[in-house]
């Protein structure tokens, strides 16, 4: 969802734009000025089923929408929106294709984001290749900005106290460095300023605590835990107070991109040229290019496939720290 903004916005300048969501992504789209409206599709819950679907389909239809982009490529979406009466456009490799009125090449080589794009795109378009029309873009609200005020008071952060940002989650275990909390302990004595934060959700607190021991067994101050603490603009808010985040390849990568949050970028089983790397100003990719292993699978898993798991572990955190220090640009 947070990729497709680059699209959403470019659409807007034509006229209204409705997107259709999970209830999850639906909160990403809060206060984008480029949203007309969000059509929440709960098709686990409320909107399960056909009955559910035919009631999704006449909200989008009573938009008066005039084409769907489907940026989500199933075959229930692009049921959706033959059901709704609108025209639909699609990659040639989505499950639902054979619904569609129009088809996309999905290009493997571009980014994902570029891939969203050339939904509403002629072949040759320039701006296709323009980076700058390609980063994402949320909107964080009061609520969001007040989250992260209420968080930094209670841990007694400084309004000019620079924050390291740390991301040591993801759903697939084989995407998790896991070294973070020796990375931590040494940025406590590489730094020698600032705060080190950890964002990501309520199953990710034990990384957290596992960070922060680290710190205090180096002497350094308390960590800002977030995790679990904040909603996903509230995360993107505060990633815009951060100097740096240091990440694996999953949702925190780009909420970094959307707020230009200068980032490195941990991949393992997953690479960059699948169309997820960085996009913000400032960033680096680190990884391990020269196993042949990689990349071993679309999403990464829950375990290597060798058993080695050479792709992550093998990732010094003193290499790590070099790039966090250039990238962060510390107090001398």
């Amino acid at each position: 969802m947070i990729l497709t903004t680059p699209l959403i916005e470019r659409l807007a300048r034509e006229g209204e734009v409705h997107v259709v969501a999970t209830p999850a992504n639906a909160a990403v789209l809060a206060n984008h000025p480029s949203v007309a409206s969000v059509i929440v599709y709960d098709k686990r819950n409320t909107d399960a089923g056909l009955t559910g679907l035919r009631r999704v389909a006449a909200r989008l239809r009573a938009t008066g929408a005039s084409t769907a982009y489907m940026a989500q490529g199933s075959w229930r979406t692009a049921a959706l929106a033959r059901l709704a009466g609108v025209p639909s456009v699609g990659f040639d490799t989505s499950a639902g294709r054979w619904l569609y009125s129009r088809r996309v090449v999905y290009r493997k080589d571009w980014h994902h984001a570029q891939r969203l794009w050339a939904l509403a795109s002629n072949p040759g378009d320039r701006s296709l290749r323009a980076p700058e029309s390609m980063r994402p873009s949320l909107y964080p609200g009061e609520s969001d900005q007040a989250q992260v005020v209420a968080l930094l008071h209670a841990a007694g952060v400084g309004p000019s106290e620079r924050l390291i940002a740390l991301a040591p989650g993801s759903v697939w275990a084989t995407k998790r460095w896991p070294s973070y909390d020796a990375l931590a302990s040494e940025l406590v004595a590489g730094l020698r300023a600032g705060r080190v934060a950890v964002l990501g959700a309520a199953s990710d607190a034990s990384l957290a605590t596992a960070i922060g021991t680290a710190v205090q067994q180096r002497g350094g101050p308390p960590i800002l835990d977030a995790t679990g603490k904040l909603s996903l603009l509230g995360s993107a808010a505060l990633l815009s107070r951060c100097a740096v985040l240091v990440t694996n390849d999953s949702a925190p990568l780009h909420l970094a991109s959307a707020m230009n949050t200068p980032t490195v970028a941990l991949f393992g089983p997953t690479v960059p040229a699948m169309g997820f790397g960085p996009l913000s100003d400032r960033h680096v990719v680190m990884g391990r290019d020269e196993l042949t292993c990689r990349p071993c699978s679309a999403h990464g898993g829950q375990a290597c496939p060798l058993g080695h798991w050479k792709c992550m572990r093998d990732v010094e955190p003193s290499v790590v720290l070099a790039q966090v220090v250039r990238m962060s640009g510390p107090s001398q």
